[in-house]
């Protein structure tokens, strides 16, 4: 066999009947057989298995192939499979490709047609691969050291978690998050589900060990604008916004927000059911403790005068001439945990969100709740100060709709029965609580449980999405009618707070960091997964991967895990020291 010669050898596989079951296999194969460079077709009930690997490591043996073409299913799912398959008999692995026919064939793909369109497609599908395979070429590669560091976008828990994994193995880990503090959600919740346990208490020991890790450095109020490069040696470009205070000296002490005069609506950390001060420490356990200046609301900046908090900061750690800072870091990794928004309702006119000051969202109840917001733990109506007798629940909002984000969010049943918990059992047990519901789904450990002990405790469940909520003008009572689908009957209810369970949605600036980062996102906004079984945290970009609430709507338990496998994932890269990458990639990375 001359070195020229392309030997290809075309491995059909039935998947059983997923593909046998929707086009002619032998028609298939015949076809196959006579394209140019093909030497052997051949099919097999299963190819991915071993006896299916087996067979294709036999052909190749037998009969010297030197190209591979697996008609099969999506790459994504086995590519590697049968690229490790043909290399353990001397097939570089640039020269296996797997194609996908599976979609056109398998009951219930979107994509299946029928069986005389399925053979034209595959077969088109089929001669395209290898005539590409028969002249492709080998990529030379270059040797590249890979810089054991990696850069963590986002402070959430997940960030948090996959930082303290990569530090305590070794790595350098930069941990930049645009807030001024860790933390993210978690931070702002009171309780966590199902358990109950104390949220600062689960999440404090982890943020203040990210605040002394040796290998961790944080750059908080700042944000990524820029990465180049490649997997081992990504170059990046962070900018760290002023805070007005000089984070080496600052002390924490809070003086400066004891004497601060002027006032400002707390969007961030109190879900605006609250104020903070111009200068502000966010919350009490915040990483770091360090005070910052709202620009927009401190009285120096806007008019000219004040700078009390200069008059009476002991550690002088005021600077109103602060500048934004252009940071430059090489990392060997980059994990994207950039978290979510909460859905605003506002949208959603017949709820009165913004209209009527008693119709809040689940995330502002939780900051109501905690002893650290604005009413230090106690249920209080924002209209008028008073205890609510009845408060309404409404579950979807925003979500599992035919226009708009058509997705299930996964948590919003389990905040609603927490905080459910939380007024019955620890604020107002009296308080009459009912949660209008399309369907409860309680799929975790222990979460069926929750809803049980949630329905012990004598909160009512009505099947049924509200129409409308009217205000009552004098009382600022809200009258709500609700069709019950189990007693198939309308129920009106005349409730003191209404709280409305909104949509995980994608964090503010996702698709600007996706550009950024070449990596791509879903129809729904979050960023992509190569594959949601196989790679659930790896993306279209080597050596970027994706974790907690950046991928999707997960709780916090899940975020933590898919944290891990993303560091886990980085850590496999990082270790190897120094790898082999195409010679035009890092030529055209340098160059720019």
């Amino acid at each position: 066999m001359s070195k020229e010669e392309k030997r290809v050898g075309v491995f059909i596989c039935h998947c059983g009947k997923n593909i046998a079951g929707g086009v002619d296999i032998n028609a298939l194969l015949e076809y196959a057989s006579q394209l140019k460079g093909v030497v052997v077709a051949e099919d097999n009930r299963f190819s991915c298995s071993e006896e299916g690997q087996s067979s294709i490591q036999d052909a190749v043996k037998q009969h010297n192939l030197n190209r591979l073409v697996v008609v099969a299913c999506d790459p994504a799912l086995h590519l590697a499979t049968f690229q490790r398959c043909g290399e353990q008999v001397g097939v570089n692995p640039a020269f296996t490709e797997l194609i996908d026919v599976r979609k056109w064939t398998m009951h219930g793909s979107p994509q299946k047609v029928d069986h005389a369109q399925a053979l034209e497609n595959s077969k088109r599908l089929m001669a395209q691969t290898v005539k590409r395979i028969r002249l492709k070429r080998v990529i030379p590669k270059v040797e590249v050291k890979v810089e054991p560091s990696v850069l963590v976008i986002g402070g959430g828990i997940a960030g948090v978690e996959a930082s303290l994994d990569l530090a305590d193995k070794g790595y350098k880990a930069y941990l930049v998050e645009r807030l001024p503090t860790i933390g993210g959600k978690m931070a702002l919740l009171y309780k966590v589900f199902p358990t109950n346990d104390c949220a600062p208490c689960i999440l404090a020991p982890k943020t203040a060990y990210a605040n002394m890790h040796r290998n961790i450095t944080l750059l908080t109020n700042s944000e990524v604008t820029s990465v180049q490069g490649y997997v081992g040696s990504f170059k990046v470009n962070v900018l760290k916004r002023p805070r007005f205070v000089d984070e080496k000296k600052c002390t924490g002490c809070a003086i400066c927000v004891e004497k601060c005069p002027a006032k400002a609506l707390d969007t961030k950390f109190l879900a605006g059911t609250g104020q903070h001060k111009a200068v502000y420490i966010p919350f009490p356990q915040a990483i770091p403790r360090k005070a910052i200046i709202d620009k927009e609301a401190c009285l120096y900046f806007q008019k000219g005068v004040c700078k009390v908090c200069e008059k009476f900061c002991p550690a002088d750690a005021i600077d109103f001439e602060q500048k934004p800072e252009n940071i430059e870091l090489q990392v060997g990794a980059v994990i994207v945990a950039t978290g979510f928004k909460e859905y605003d309702p506002s949208a959603k006119k017949e709820y009165g969100y913004g209209q009527y000051s008693n119709v809040v969202t689940q995330l502002q109840l939780a900051r109501i709740l905690d002893i650290d917001g604005p009413t230090k733990g106690k249920l209080l109506r924002p209209s008028d100060g008073k205890e609510p007798k009845t408060v309404l629940m409404i579950q979807c909002v925003g979500s599992r709709e035919e226009k708009g984000n058509t997705y299930c969010s996964a948590v919003c049943c389990m905040y609603a029965l927490k905080h459910a918990q939380i007024i019955k059992e620890m604020v107002l047990p009296d308080a009459e609580i009912s949660i209008a519901y399309t369907d409860m789904r309680t799929p975790g450990k222990g979460f069926e449980e929750y809803y049980r002990q949630t329905r012990d405790l004598g909160v009512t469940f009505l099947r049924g999405k509200p129409s409308q909520i009217i205000e009552d003008p004098e009382t600022k009572n809200l009258l709500v009618r609700v069709e019950d689908t189990f007693i198939g009957q309308p129920v009106t209810i005349d409730a003191d707070l209404v709280v409305l369970s909104c949509a995980m949605e994608p964090s503010h600036g996702t698709n600007q960091l996706a550009e950024l980062l070449r990596i791509e996102i879903d129809k729904d906004g979050w960023f992509k997964e190569i594959h949601p079984k196989l790679k659930p945290v790896e993306t279209n970009i080597r050596g970027i991967y994706i974790c907690g609430c950046a991928q999707g709507p997960k709780d916090i338990p899940d975020a933590i895990v898919q944290a891990k496998a993303a560091a886990s994932c980085a850590d496999s890269e990082l270790r190897k020291g120094k790898i082999m990458l195409p010679e035009f990639m890092v030529k055209a990375a340098n160059a720019s």
